[in-house]
């Protein structure tokens, strides 16, 4: 695999970092089955390349983005805090709500940015190439990201968000108000899964629709091989782990799309994702089973 497959990989798995920290805080910590995922990376998108179509600045449309993102969290929570709706079922319906919000905010299936300036055309060194520049701009993102992530958990709300998930009925005994916890907590999942989403759409140049289908499951991956590469309840560890799975996952596609002797190509991208999330949950277990044995 050449240097460029290998920095494209870097680069869109540190933006798919984003949204594995984002499926981190409801999936893992708050136990909120979530699939606006699906709905708030596309949107994050459309956001970011409608407002850059438009002539605003690329900074100021991530950061709207970023607030759209969560906007729609806070509604899924909404759904399911106050209207008393399924957790996932909620999340569904916001989802599907999401695609036609986003063919509002677009106007048309898709948004070209090749000739808008983006945060990375802006920010990028004359003396790097693109390729090389956009990976180490995300790394300072996704670095910034986590740290701010692990202070945020690490303050008293975080640690009411976290017992929030980790048992509610507790939570409420001790004076935590659960609701309002589920309402940040999905409120910052998609803002970061948002985030990723516009970043996404500046560094390939415009927005689609489709862009967000299987959004959620890459995010899961993402979790699950980091969580079989680091496995720890350490939050620092946790958010470190995620982030690994994200990058391991999209070299791991970048390699099985690009050796030739595997004969796998594009369109078998889905198959090869069920298969990596597959070992990541078999191999804990094979892993247990061969150590047990040896203790016997």
């Amino acid at each position: 695999m050449s240097m460029f497959s290998l920095l494209g990989a870097l680069e869109i798995g540190l933006i798919f970092s984003l949204v594995a920290l984002g499926v981190l805080i409801s999936f893992r910590l708050l136990r909120f089955p979530d699939l606006t995922v699906d709905g708030s990376f596309p949107l994050g998108g459309a956001v970011a390349a409608t407002l850059i179509s438009f002539g605003h600045d690329p900074f100021l449309a991530t950061i709207a983005a970023t607030g759209a993102g969560a906007v729609a969290g806070l509604f899924t929570g909404w759904l399911n805090v106050r209207l008393r709706i399924m957790d996932l079922l909620a999340s569904i319906l916001m989802m599907i709500a999401l695609y036609s919000i986003n063919l509002r905010i677009m106007g048309k299936p898709n948004v070209p940015l090749i000739m808008e300036p983006t945060v990375f055309s802006i920010l990028q060194p004359a003396f790097l190439s693109d390729y090389v520049a956009r990976p180490l701009m995300l790394l300072v993102v996704v670095i910034v990201a986590k740290l701010l992530l692990d202070w945020f958990l690490s303050t008293q709300t975080g640690l009411a968000l976290r017992a929030t998930g980790a048992n509610p009925r507790m939570s409420r005994a001790q004076g935590v108000n659960t609701g309002r916890m589920i309402l940040g907590g999905m409120a910052l999942s998609n803002a970061l899964v948002a985030l990723a989403g516009a970043l996404f759409a500046q560094t390939q140049g415009g927005a689609d629709i489709s862009m967000g289908i299987g959004t959620i499951v890459i995010g899961l991956a993402a979790v699950i091989v980091g969580e079989s590469l680091l496995p720890s309840r350490r939050l620092f560890m946790m958010t470190l782990a995620v982030i690994l799975g994200a990058i391991v996952y999209r070299f791991f596609i970048a390699l099985a799309l690009n050796s030739d002797f595997i004969g796998l190509q594009a369109q078998d991208l889905n198959l090869v994702t069920a298969v990596l999330v597959t070992l990541a949950l078999v191999l804990p277990n094979v892993k247990r089973r061969i150590f047990k044995g040896r203790g016997r």
